[in-house]
């Protein structure tokens, strides 16, 4: 979900900068929401891959549906197995087509157990600007907000429909696909605990949906008034892109949610542990002055946060203050 959420700037800004252009972004339904109204010249097709195109079979009965299409260029920006077959198929066609460099090589690098090389890496929106730069369309991304500057409308929200003027609305996404991207949630419930003490007047929404987030945050919800789980208060993604895009801040890890946040112009402290910014995955604008991390000889020492910690310990979560957080939330919103 994160690298199709970083790929709305991109679409954004070529739908805006070639009018005349007409833009099919194919995608599995989820990510519908995200392109929907993005522009009078985009459009969304959902693959369900694991129906009706799954295999071979499936995928060729995508690209014949897609060739009906009569698409002038194609923009691989994923480049994984399924969309490298189908780029095979627009080849062979002779139909135009470019792919994403994703660098894998300096990742390596990053990553590596002994000899890192500590360099930053181009973003996922450096790379996807470079794909359409090579099909012709090239991009100068200015995108803000898939929202206008007062938010999205929160009278589309059958509770979560009021803010209060001065009120604040501080954002957790405490979980990650992966444990070395999760700040502990007995720490987390610290962070909670201090931010409840010292705004108690601030209402915490917790984003997430799944068994942890479920059992995590029915406890907290019980324990502190001020905390609303909102995938309870919200019935699909567009909604939920509302309530973030009128939050103060977000504390999220490296996740979906930094990135969806992201898209909503609303600040971003992030905190990191296995990955590291330097890879190239902080959200759309969002500043590394707002990273929480610990420098740590081991550090990064996955791209994407699947492998098990070498040391065991998971050090580069467990060793970072609840108070190293909670100052950097302060540091947005300011003293009251």
């Amino acid at each position: 979900m994160g690298d199709v959420a970083m790929l709305v700037p991109a679409v954004w800004q070529l739908a805006r900068q070639y009018p005349d252009v007409r833009i099919t972004v194919l995608s599995r339904a989820f990510a519908k929401a995200l392109f929907t109204d993005l522009a009078p010249n985009v459009s969304f097709m959902e693959a369900d891959l694991k129906g009706e195109y799954r295999g071979i079979k499936g995928l060729n009965s995508l690209y014949r549906r897609l060739t009906a299409k009569q698409f002038t260029a194609i923009a691989d920006m994923h480049s994984v197995l399924r969309s490298e077959f189908l780029r095979l198929r627009f080849n062979l066609s002779n139909c135009r087509v470019e792919h994403i460099n994703k660098h894998r090589r300096g990742r390596r690098r990053l990553v590596a157990a002994t000899g890192k090389q500590l360099i930053q890496q181009p973003t996922p929106f450096e790379n996807y600007a470079d794909v359409l730069a090579r099909l012709g369309y090239p991009v100068d991304i200015k995108f803000t907000s898939i929202f206008p500057p007062e938010g999205g409308d929160l009278s589309l929200l059958p509770t979560l429909n009021t803010k209060e003027t001065g009120e604040k609305w501080i954002g957790i996404a405490p979980f990650a696909a992966h444990k070395g991207k999760v700040y502990p949630p007995k720490l987390m419930e610290h962070v909670i605990s201090m931010l409840v003490e010292r705004r108690p007047q601030a209402r915490i929404m917790l984003f997430g949906r799944g068994a942890d987030e479920d059992e995590w945050f029915e406890r907290w919800c019980v324990r502190y008034a001020q905390c609303i789980a909102v995938s309870r208060h919200v019935e699909n993604m567009k909604q939920e892109l509302i309530v973030m895009s009128h939050l103060d801040v977000m504390l999220s890890m490296d996740s979906a949610n930094m990135h969806l946040a992201s898209l909503t112009a609303t600040p971003v402290v992030s905190v990191w542990g296995a990955t590291h910014p330097l890879a190239g995955f902080m959200g759309w604008k969002q500043s590394t002055d707002n990273a929480v991390q610990l420098q740590m000889d081991c550090r990064p020492c996955s791209i994407f946060g699947q492998k098990p910690c070498m040391r065991g310990d998971y050090a580069c979560m467990n060793n970072i203050a609840p108070e190293t957080i909670v100052e950097r939330i302060d540091k947005i919103l300011g003293t009251i």
